[in-house]
């Protein structure tokens, strides 16, 4: 049973989606003004890492990350370096498809903020109209606070002394803390025509109007990292549950814990940004990414030349461990025969697989999951260094190597083609393996078989002492 830590309820909750079968998942993207960072990375990982788990699971994942392509900071570098500010959006867009793609993280749908202004405004509309926004006299509009009653939930900044927003226009809002969702035009920005007069969408806005856009005006998972709850993800939870009134607008609100340099936060005030493409000039982007994916993601991370070291050593063992298994598979000479040795690493291979879902069911725990993965490998290179490995043993290793890759993404290159192996001679081998099972009296084990077997659409006959098969 699936379980995950929400932000809101401050608890483990058994994960139950809005639809059965499907999950709908909305993930803060980047704003796109400078190169992707380690600290983005973090988080794009981790929650690549739940999709590809729930997907492992069955269900259908729709995942949604945005691109804030008009922001306060791409003006800002666009006014710095003379260059229009869709030039700037575009350039750092590209940096980061690109690094996701070397990250092997494909996203459902990628919405730009300037592609759903009219979303936008029609939101912002139906604030202003159910009495939870005003319109000042520049123009802007803002968000009343005092009048959604579950402010501050969220972050656990329940007293209105901790809710100070942006300081902008501080004079024309009705309270020190209500935020903006339509920024009136200054002298020399960009501007979009509203009912309001010319202006530009404020940061919280977007992400509920895409969101509700493609995911519906309720969904099942909200993710960003942990610096976001306050005050975006308090002001998105405010303004759409306001629009929609729907309690709970997000089910569950999953949240990235940070990225440290030296015991620091990675920050620009710092100077300690690890920008991905310099990074990936020393380090493989498999290796990054197995760094970030074998840390729970809730937990806060230390960057360190050491941590990157033993995440190669990691990935060099997990790969030659399944190459090993690729070559005793490619072999034609198959030995039938199942030993009493072979027969117990069948079944801690069993214990194996549980032990990483049992991980990944207890809050997406990676950690604990990833000891497993490293305890299958251990198993797969102690068989070789005894000269052999039973083929059963190799078969399954193998299928559990490419199963927990869905997950980690690590490993794609080796299983973007299947090892040529006979398929007479696979199922030829599994009934061989029963029947020693059945002659042992291990009839549990045999009569699981025959049902995996079964739901492959493999049927057993047993007739005496021997068994035939045929293909449903």
């Amino acid at each position: 049973m699936l379980q995950v830590y929400n932000t809101l309820s401050r608890r483990l909750e058994v994960f139950e989606p809005v639809k059965p079968g499907s999950v709908s998942m909305y993930v803060c993207g980047p704003t796109v003004y400078d190169f992707t960072h380690l600290g983005h990375a973090r988080t794009y990982v981790a929650f690549d890492v739940v999709k590809r788990y729930l997907r492992l699971l069955g269900f259908d994942v729709f995942h949604v990350q945005n691109i804030t392509d008009i922001d306060d900071k791409i003006i800002r570098r666009s006014r710095d370096e003379g260059r229009d500010w869709r030039e700037i959006a575009d350039y750092y867009t590209r940096d980061y498809l690109e690094t996701l793609s070397k990250l092997r993280i494909k996203v459902d749908l990628h919405p730009r903020v300037t592609a759903h202004i009219s979303e936008i405004i029609n939101f912002v509309s139906m604030l202003i109209e159910k009495g939870y926004a005003y319109v000042a006299p520049s123009g802007s509009v803002y968000f009343n606070v005092d009048c959604y009653d579950d402010y501050g939930k969220l972050s656990g900044r329940l007293l209105k002394e901790e809710w100070e927003q942006e300081q902008e226009f501080a004079k024309e809002k009705k309270n020190p803390y209500d935020f903006a969702l339509w920024k009136a035009a200054k002298p020399g920005e960009p501007w979009w025509e509203s009912p309001w007069g010319p202006g530009r969408p404020g940061w919280h806005i977007e992400c509920s109007a895409m969101s509700s856009l493609y995911l519906g005006e309720s969904f099942d998972i909200h993710g960003g990292g942990s610096d976001l709850i306050f005050p975006h993800h308090e002001n998105e939870r405010a303004q759409s549950e306001a629009a929609f009134n729907h309690r709970p607008w997000v089910r569950y609100w999953l949240h990235t814990g940070m990225l440290n340099v030296k015991g620091e936060k990675m920050s620009k005030s710092l100077g300690n940004i690890l920008v991905l493409r310099e990074l990936f000039r020393k380090w493989e982007p498999e290796v990054v990414r197995l760094w970030l994916a074998t840390v729970h993601y809730r937990s806060v991370i230390e960057f360190s030349e050491d941590a990157l070291h033993q995440a190669r050593r990691n990935y060099e063992r997990l790969a030659n461990a399944v190459q090993s298994l690729r070559d005793a598979l490619r072999k034609e000479d198959y030995d039938f025969r199942l030993n009493e040795t072979g027969k117990r690493e069948l079944a801690r291979l069993l214990d194996i697989r549980a032990g990483f879902h049992a991980a990944m069911q207890d809050d997406f725990n990676t950690s604990k999951a990833f000891s497993y993965v490293y305890e299958l490998s251990n198993l797969v290179f102690s068989n070789l260094e005894r000269g052999r490995i039973e083929a059963a043993v190799a078969l399954k290793a193998y299928a559990l190597f490419e199963e927990f890759n869905k997950v980690l993404g690590v490993l794609d290159r080796f299983f973007a083609e299947s090892p040529q192996i006979p398929v007479e001679n696979l199922i030829e081998l599994i009934v061989e393996i029963r029947k020693k099972l059945r002659l042992s009296g291990d009839y549990a084990f045999a009569d699981w078989i025959r049902e995996q077997l079964l739901k492959l659409g493999i049927r057993l006959h047993d007739r005496g002492g021997e068994t035939t098969w045929r293909l449903l």
